[in-house]
């Protein structure tokens, strides 16, 4: 399955780039299956039946979630450069994840990372180190309800 997969990855995107021509989906089949006899060794990922499942949940509930707090972050970051007075209390946080994947991490710091305002700065086994410009929160759960939980929950479905 594995190779299965790779094999697609690597032809979906020639396609993409190359076009639907004869000449180009059969050098891309050729070269997709070179690359997959070369490259299948090294990746480890897997396909399992709740994969629908799990696209429709990152597509409906997850990006409506990040981009609604994208902008509410976009505000935020706006309002404090705009209104030099309001106060700023940048820190770092230490925020524990559930997470148990790296790649479910690797997409909960990249989702802190690309909300202005805060940026992820370390991972160190379960725990995420985080930039911000405001520390909201007295304790590092509150630190985590305020910057992570809304991702976790939703990326803690699609990566467990």
């Amino acid at each position: 399955m594995k190779y299965v997969a790779t094999f697609l990855v690597f032809f979906a995107s020639y396609i993409l780039l190359a076009g639907l021509h004869v000449q180009e989906l059969m050098l891309g089949a050729l070269v997709s299956v070179i690359l997959t006899i070369i490259l299948a060794k090294f990746v480890n990922y897997t396909i399992d039946y709740r994969f629908p499942v799990k696209l429709l949940v990152f597509i409906f509930a997850f990006l409506p979630v990040f981009i609604w707090q994208l902008i509410l972050s976009n505000i935020d970051v706006a309002r404090r450069v705009l209104s030099p007075s309001l106060p700023l209390n940048p820190g770092f946080v230490k925020i524990k994840t559930d997470l148990k994947g790296d790649f479910g991490k690797l997409a909960l710091a990249n989702s802190i990372t690309l909300t202005p305002g805060t940026l992820s700065v370390d991972v160190d086994g379960e725990y995420l180190f985080i930039h911000t410009v405001d520390v909201k929160g007295k304790t590092p759960e509150e630190n985590k309800e305020i910057i992570s939980a809304k991702f976790e929950k939703l990326l803690g479905v699609i990566f467990k």
